[in-house]
């Protein structure tokens, strides 16, 4: 997957010159507007080179210069050359259990649109749901047309549950809508789209989660994490972990699926097949359960209930007080599985473990007190998430973007 394994080294003469191409790109991205003069000495490229490969990108349309020039030197003027964000746009879909959410995105990172709409799709195949989806798209892909001289680069889609890091990017399972099985979602949808002309990526809704939660922290740290974790519950209970900067998914793209890893032997039995998972303590079913809220769930959905339990929290309802404290208790000992095995510098906590932090950090907090008292220096930073809700789609969009600076050679030039 493109976000996950390094690009090869280049070795024939086409290879080196999209690989020349995307250095000037993202260098322009990152700290445009810039000379040609600076961005030969940033990247290591002679300037006449420079001065062809931003002539490249701007028959591409992806970058233009400025009108004016740096002066300070003989001779003419440099002319600073920036992005042109608008040339390509993203559409990343996130799926949750009651909607799908859509963004239009520029190559900036912008958001241009944005649009949440009920999907209807409960238990059962796939194919309702990537109906759904593609519907959503084509929406999106109307206001993309909107932009003059825009093209649509790519469609990301989000969801939770594992899926595999080959080129299929199939999900392995999705236990909130009943798929036990894998399923080619990318496929099923994009045969509801004969004439999107762009490549469609689904990918797990916590990677991306996890990318831009590190993303965000490295833009307001003067040194990004080494390592960072993320943890999250809203629809299920998820993570993912980004180590340098990329997102390490493992062998088959079910590395770091904190809602599978036991905290009880003897538990409660899980929809994956285990006993006392995470899922099964701190999952929004089994917590709004605890808290007396289980007929609102039936009769309201997932999401007034939940929203019926942020308001019983903070009236101090017992039953809702207790229920978040059993699950802090969970939480703690799943973090103390992930400190453990990933040796991460930071975790950061999403979805409603981040919503509700204050009440779960009690718990949380005692069951790593032993820990932190032999290991202070090694124990990883806890942080609620800054992004909240918006993360999945903030690092959707992210992957989207990062397609295009890694080989904007594979962008047409825009038509005479």
């Amino acid at each position: 997957m493109p976000h996950t394994t390094p690009a090869p080294v280049p070795l024939d003469s086409a290879s080196v010159r999209r690989r020349n191409l995307a250095l000037v790109l993202q260098h322009i991205a990152a700290h445009g507007p810039c000379s040609r003069s600076r961005i030969a000495a940033a990247v290591g490229l002679v300037p006449a080179s420079v001065t062809g490969l931003v002539a490249d990108l701007a028959a591409r349309g992806l970058v233009q210069e400025e009108a004016g020039g740096t002066g300070g030197g003989r001779g003419r003027p440099g002319r600073p050359v920036r992005l042109a964000p608008r040339r390509v746009l993203a559409v990343t879909v996130q799926i949750t259990l009651e909607q799908l959410r859509t963004q239009v995105t520029d190559l900036a990172g912008a958001v241009m649109s944005r649009a949440d709409t009920p999907h209807r799709v409960r238990h059962g195949g796939p194919a309702p749901l990537a109906r759904a989806v593609a519907a959503v798209v084509r929406e999106a892909e109307d206001r993309v047309r909107c932009v003059p001289g825009a093209l649509l680069s790519r469609v990301v889609v989000a969801m939770a549950g594992p899926v595999t890091s080959d080129a299929s990017h199939a999900v392995l399972a999705a236990t909130d809508f009943g798929w036990t099985a894998p399923v080619d979602l990318g496929a099923l949808v994009t045969a509801e789209l004969p004439f999107l002309g762009c490549p469609l990526e689904v990918v797990n809704d916590a990677n991306a989660a996890a990318l831009a939660e590190y993303q965000a922290l490295a833009a307001d740290r003067p040194r990004p994490p080494l390592g960072l974790a993320y943890l999250k519950a809203d629809t299920g209970v998820g993570g993912g972990l980004v180590v340098g900067g990329r997102i390490v998914d493992g062998s088959h793209g079910a590395a770091i699926e904190p809602g599978h890893l036991p905290v009880a032997l003897d538990g409660p039995p899980c929809a994956c097949g285990a006993r006392g998972c995470l899922a099964v303590y701190a999952g929004p079913e089994p917590l709004l359960a605890a808290a007396g809220l289980a007929a609102a769930l039936r009769t309201d959905g997932k999401d007034a209930a939940l929203a019926a339990l942020d308001r019983a929290l903070h009236a101090g309802d017992p039953a809702a007080l207790a229920a978040l404290a059993a699950a802090g208790e969970a939480v703690g000992a799943a973090i103390l599985g992930m400190v453990a095995l990933l040796d991460v510098e930071e975790i950061v906590l999403g979805g409603y473990l981040a919503d509700w932090h204050r009440w779960l950090a009690p718990a949380i907090d005692a069951r790593l007190a032993g820990r932190r008292a032999l290991a202070a220096p090694w124990m990883p930073r806890l942080t609620p998430s800054t992004l909240g809700t918006g993360a999945t789609l903030h690092g959707a969009a992210a992957l989207a973007r990062a397609a295009v600076l890694d080989d904007p050679g594979a962008i047409p030039p825009l038509s005479p």
